[in-house]
Formats: structure tokens, C-alpha cells, sequence
């Protein structure tokens, strides 16, 4: 990538750079400054390159630019020629020539980037300020020591305070090594501010031990400025480390919640372990799937607000499937938790397979928005994805509106009731059959709209809701039977848990650690962190 950078950058203002430093010309280049380029030795040919670069005249660079797009030739008498379409001059004199019998000059990687590097210093000197910028933005992926002449020029001549301050950076990444320990130490108190995790590595050089014992770097106040840089990069990469855990703990939180949510509801209203619950995941997403290929075909100006128009249809589509399980099923199973685990398993076989013969057993994509596209960089090392702080956000308001519904409103009244006491509910004039329903097919389509989520960070399939059924299980059983705030702790704990755990055993090993620590604290507290207040008649 960076060589292509430099390449595209060279090009772009070489001929400008060449016309303006024809009269800075030190030394006219001779034949034996490039004779070993013609030969085998890469180190001599390293050694040229350098002087080429060192020389800056015009023959020198014009030389440089040939090597970078492999239009240098070498004769058998050792010779350079650069060949310009369908002719040949002579790299020395500039004279036409004939190339009969001349062979493309041979450069490893190494040289290669060498010479690309060359090419984009080239550009330093150009006079657009985006060309050097560009220029400068390569050579700081790869900085060169040889670049330093080219770089100390720029440095002098550039009067644009932006690009200055990022040339004195360039120059003390090619100066750590300079002869003189005051530019030395300089050059290490830029790097070190740059605040760059990757100059971690041109700093701890300088703090390494010889064989002999002795340290590399001969002046003490440099190799303490290298040490307080390289200190304080290793604590920025610790908090973007620790930082990094953190949201992608809060992330998986967000998705464990959204599935286990619509669970949370159904589970402690009716007491049904619905195994099929993960398929409401599957339904939501697909739901999305076809919503947005609808919106592509009919009217693709909007396709970015596509989402809006599928989280009401992931909604509706898990809650009507959810209703008609009920209904059909479900009802005639309350009170039997093995026919009704066995059954729903059956169920979410069958939701499956439909899936398969409708959409094909092939996952299916669902493209992200353009506004929920990339990142945001809140540290050199962290960048948080769109879509993962959309679907953080997006949990945080669904658990707001299933909050609102159980707490403000008729149905959620009658759903907490039957919850309690299904029995005294009933005595009282709910109509505990319809609540059921009503509850279920919420809570399924809150499991719809977590399926929506989903589809935003990574591929739709057949069997998407099977990856989250288990965990969302734990989430409610940890937070408490038919709480909803416990089951927002356990959901973000899970993630939080299983992320810290992730790094230092694996995801494998960290699930079944999550799993060994749930069945402990539910041991020790099996109504979970939140218990239901009040008396059931049930109990």
C-alpha cells in the first residue's frame, strides 16, 4: 500500500520538483556513481541510490524516477540508460543512444521502497500543498534515513504551518540516528510527541543493550527522552487496550440484551422455556433483509434511511409469528416446562428449514447505511465502529420503550399483575389468556428488533438466533426471573465478562468460564440478582 503511495505521489510532481531544482545541481553525476546499479551487488547498488539521492541534481533524480517505474536499462559495458517510450538516452550525459542488448536494472523490495521513497521526497519540493502533503503522508509510512537531505530542504522552505509541523515530525524519525546527539535528543522528543503507537519501535533502539553490555544509544539524555516517550506510549496503549475491552464488553452487552429482553418478558410471565426464541433474532434480520432490497428496487435515493422502514417491519414480523405460536401451541403446553422445551426446540427446527427453502441455506448481506459506515478515533489505537454505537444506542432506547410499555400502560399493568399472581389476576377480571398473548408477541418482537440490530454488524443466515439463545438464557436466569432491569446488568455483564476474560483464555474457554461463574452465583442466590417483590400465590 504504501509503495503504490509513493509511487502516485512521485509521479503527480516529479517533473515540477525536477524543473525546480535543475539549478541546485552540487556535482555532475558520473558515470561511476551509477556503474554499480548496472551490477549485482545490492549493497553497492544501495550505496548508489544513496548518493543519487544525496546529489539532488537534475540527471540524479531523473535517474530516481526511472528506477521507480523500471524504465532504467543497463548495458553490458555498464552503462545507464533511461528509456523514454521508444528511445534510449544515456543517464549521464542525456545523449539518444541505442538499447540494443540493455537489460532492465535489477532492485530487490528493500531498494525498491528505497527509490519509491526518493521519488515521493521529490514531491516535498513541489508547488501545489496538497501534493506535498501527500508526499509527506508516504514518507511517514516509511521513513528512510536517506531521506534526510531532501527532508532537511522541505523543512527550511516550507512556510505552511500544518505541513511544517508534520515535516519537523518526518525529520526526526529520519534524525534518530544523526551524529550529533542535540538533534538527536530533538528528534526524540518529536517522535515522542507525535503520540504514534508505531514509534514505539524506533524508540526502543535506543534503550537496547550491545552484547558487549553497553547501550546503543552513547548519550544519556537522549536514552532518557526515549524512555519517558516510549513510557508514555505504553500507558496510551494500555488505556486504549483497557478502553477497547470495555466498549467491545458494552457492545456484546447491547446484543445480548436485545435478544434476551423479549425472553426476560416471556419467560417470567408465562414460564416458558421457548427455545425457539433465537428464530425471532432470525426473523427480525431477515425482515431487514427484505426491507432493504425493497427499498433498493423502488426507491434507491432512500436506501440510506432503509433502516427506519425495517425496524418496524422486523417487529411486527417476529410478533406475528410469535402470536401465531402462541396460540397455536404454546397454550396448551403452560404448566409442562419438558413437553414445552421439547416442543419449542421442534419449532425452532421447522422456523429454520423454512428459512433455508425460502431464502437458501447461503447467508444473505445486509449493507450497512452510509451514515453507519467506518469509525470514530477516540484514541491512536481505538476506533469505534457506527454501526456498533448505533445498535448500543439503539438497545439502550428499545429497553426505554419495553420499560415505558410494562410501566406506564394498561397492557404492561395487566402483564405485571399475571406475572405476580396469575391466579389473583385472574379473580380480578384479566383476562390472563389474552395477556399472555399480547406479552408473548412483544416480547417476540423485541427479539425482532434485535434481529434488525444484528443484520447491521455481520451477515444474515438460517441459523443466526442458535449463536444467542444460550447466552441470552444466562442473562435472564442471572438478572432475575421477569426483571427487566436485572436483565439490562446481565446483559451488559455477560459482555463486560466475557470480553475481559476473552484475551486471556480465548472466546471458548471464556464462555465456559462465564458459564462456571453464573451456575456458582446462582447457587448462592437462585432468584438471581433482582427478585420479584411481592407475594405469589403460586410460590
Amino acid at each position: 500500500m504504501a509503495f503504490h503511495t509513493f509511487r502516485s505521489a512521485g509521479r503527480a510532481c516529479v517533473g515540477l520538483a525536477l524543473i525546480a531544482l535543475m539549478p541546485l545541481s552540487a556535482h555532475a553525476l558520473s558515470a561511476a556513481d551509477v556503474a554499480p546499479l548496472a551490477g549485482d551487488d545490492f549493497d553497492a547498488k544501495s550505496a548508489a541510490i544513496d548518493r543519487l539521492i544525496a546529489s539532488h541534481d537534475a540527471p540524479s533524480l531523473a535517474l530516481l524516477k526511472a528506477l521507480s517505474e523500471d524504465n532504467a536499462l543497463a548495458t553490458d559495458s555498464g552503462e545507464l540508460l533511461i528509456q523514454d517510450n521508444d528511445t534510449a538516452r544515456d543517464a549521464v550525459t542525456g545523449k539518444t543512444v541505442a538499447a540494443d542488448g540493455a537489460q532492465p536494472v535489477t532492485l530487490n523490495n528493500i531498494l525498491r521502497s528505497k527509490v519509491s521513497g526518493a521519488v515521493s521526497g521529490l514531491a516535498l519540493d513541489a508547488t501545489d500543498p496538497a501534493a506535498r502533503s501527500a508526499a509527506i503522508d508516504a514518507l511517514l509510512k516509511n521513513p528512510d534515513a536517506a531521506m534526510k537531505p531532501m527532508i532537511d530542504r522541505a523543512r527550511a522552505k516550507e512556510t505552511d504551518p500544518t505541513l511544517k509541523k508534520r515535516l519537523d515530525t518526518l525529520w526526526a524519525m529520519t534524525a534518530l540516528h544523526d551524529s550529533d546527539a542535540a538533534k538527536r535528543l530533538e528528534a526524540v522528543q518529536l517522535v515522542a510527541a507525535r503520540h504514534d503507537l508505531d514509534m514505539n519501535e524506533l524508540l526502543r533502539p535506543l534503550v537496547a543493550k550491545k552484547p558487549d553490555g553497553t547501550f546503543v544509544e552513547s548519550d544519556e539524555r537522549v536514552r532518557a527522552a526515549a524512555q519517558v516517550g516510549i513510557d508514555e506510549l505504553d500507558s496510551i496503549q494500555r488505556r486504549s487496550q483497557i478502553a477497547g475491552t470495555l466498549f467491545a464488553g458494552l457492545s456484546l452487552g447491547s446484543v445480548l440484551l436485545l435478544a434476551a429482553l423479549g425472553l426476560a418478558i416471556t419467560y417470567g410471565l408465562i414460564g416458558v422455556i421457548n427455545m425457539a426464541h433465537g428464530e425471532f433474532l432470525m426473523i427480525g434480520a431477515y425482515a431487514t433483509y427484505v426491507v432493504q432490497n425493497l427499498v433498493q428496487h423502488y426507491a434507491p435515493r432512500a436506501f440510506d434511511w432503509y433502516p427506519l422502514f425495517a425496524i418496524p417491519a422486523s417487529f411486527a414480523a417476529a410478533a406475528l409469528v410469535g402470536i401465531v405460536l402462541e396460540r397455536l401451541v404454546l397454550k396448551h403446553l403452560y404448566g409442562r416446562p419438558l413437553e414445552t422445551l421439547l416442543t419449542t426446540f421442534g419449532i425452532s427446527l421447522i422456523l429454520i428449514q423454512a428459512t433455508r427453502m425460502l431464502f437458501g441455506a447461503q447467508n444473505v448481506q445486509v449493507v450497512n447505511p452510509s451514515w453507519m459506515s467506518g469509525g470514530v478515533t477516540v484514541l491512536p489505537s481505538l476506533i469505534l465502529p457506527y454501526n456498533r454505537l448505533a445498535i448500543l444506542a439503539f438497545s439502550m432506547i428499545v429497553v426505554g420503550i419495553a420499560w415505558a410499555v410494562l410501566t406506564k400502560t394498561r397492557l404492561g399493568l395487566f402483564v405485571r399483575a399475571v406475572t405476580q399472581n396469575r391466579r389473583m389476576a385472574a379473580c380480578v377480571g384479566v383476562k390472563t389468556a389474552r395477556v399472555d398473548s399480547y406479552a408473548f408477541a412483544f416480547g417476540a418482537g423485541i427479539a425482532g428488533l434485535g434481529g434488525c440490530a444484528l443484520s447491521q454488524i455481520g451477515n444474515v443466515g438460517p441459523d443466526l438466533g442458535q449463536s444467542y439463545i444460550i447466552d441470552s438464557f444466562m442473562a435472564v436466569v442471572l438478572g432475575g426471573v421477569g426483571q427487566l432491569a436485572g436483565t439490562v446488568i446481565g446483559g451488559f455483564g455477560l459482555g463486560l465478562v466475557s470480553k475481559a476474560i476473552e484475551p486471556f483464555w480465548g472466546a471458548v474457554l471464556a464462555k465456559i468460564a462465564v458459564l462456571v461463574l453464573i451456575v456458582l452465583f446462582i447457587q448462592k442466590r437462585p432468584q438471581g440478582m433482582f427478585a420479584l417483590k411481592g407475594r405469589s400465590a403460586e410460590a
